[in-house]
């Protein structure tokens, strides 16, 4: 199978070109320098020479609060662009795989969110996703929308990399204990995504959205904690103490879901996939990047 990677530079980029080492495939990686989703011509012209049998899109614009100043770029990104791929996917008929976002709920539930839960995003960058997904819905190609929260590992920007580098130069931090959600280790989004390739060929109906996250929920602050607990035993300095704070004491443009658990039990049930052990995965992290 040829597989075309966008955004290879990426955290799931990066971590997708990890896990395909010694695949059998043929897989092309593409930067943004390589392939800018954001000029629609040319994409389609070197997607439609590279004919792939899969598109795996691990590009996206994710600055949620700067999406709410840069609502033009973020729309271009995670809407407009993802539409001309999956055009693109529809007239080559191959399968795209596509990663999106628990930003396209409201956060306001209280039990896990499924596929088919009603969609209420409250910022750009979860209405742009939202988009994206629809648009991808209505093209008529063949896709799998994989939607995951709270993505660490090694690479890029992330919530477990900037606390440690917080926590290497301060004796104190403060960190939201009411938004409760699931870390998910992008090593173990990459692995669902290639766990997935050899029912792409099967004749079951399988596209759709898929959820896939952390096995235990938590809040930003125990994550915190889980990430400088293991800091900490593995000779890294860390705080000596991290407080609670509410939402309200750390105001930003963007509004955050309180609630971004997702319920992945389809997952599970399609593809036998179990969810990302994030506390493994945080271990694994912190290990290879000191």
């Amino acid at each position: 199978m040829k597989i075309l990677i966008l955004g290879c530079n990426g955290q799931l980029g990066r971590c997708l070109n990890d896990q395909l080492v010694n695949t059998d495939h043929e897989v092309i990686y593409t930067s943004r320098e390589q392939i800018d989703i954001a000029d629609f011509e040319a994409t389609k012209k070197q997607i439609l020479k590279i004919s792939p049998d899969l598109i795996i899109n691990a590009t996206a614009y994710t600055a949620v609060d700067m999406a709410e100043e840069d609502q033009q770029t973020a729309n271009l990104v995670n809407h407009l662009a993802v539409k001309n791929i999956a055009d693109i996917c529809n007239q080559l008929e191959c399968w795209l795989i596509h990663v999106s976002t628990d930003y396209v709920f409201d956060g306001k539930s209280n039990v896990p969110y499924r596929e088919d839960d009603i969609t209420n995003p409250q910022g750009v960058y979860g209405e742009t996703k939202l988009f994206g997904e629809l648009a991808i819905q209505t093209s008529g190609c063949k896709y799998i929308i994989i939607r995951t929260a709270w993505v660490f590992s090694e690479y890029g920007n992330n919530f477990l990399k900037t606390m440690l580098l917080l926590g290497a130069d301060r004796d104190e931090l403060s960190i939201i204990v009411d938004q409760i959600g699931c870390p998910t280790y992008a090593h173990d989004i990459a692995k669902s995504i290639i766990s997935i390739f050899p029912h792409l060929h099967l004749e079951k109906n399988i596209h759709g959205i898929y959820h896939f996250c952390g096995d235990k929920p938590c809040s930003w602050n125990d994550f915190a904690k889980v990430i400088f607990s293991e800091a900490h035993s593995l000779g890294v300095r860390t705080p000596n103490s991290v407080k609670s704070i509410n939402t309200i004491d750390y105001p930003t443009l963007a509004a955050r879901p309180a609630y971004s658990v997702l319920d992945c039990s389809k997952i599970k049930s399609y593809f036998g996939i179990n969810n990302s052990d994030w506390m493994l995965g945080v271990k694994t992290a912190i290990k290879n990047i000191i």
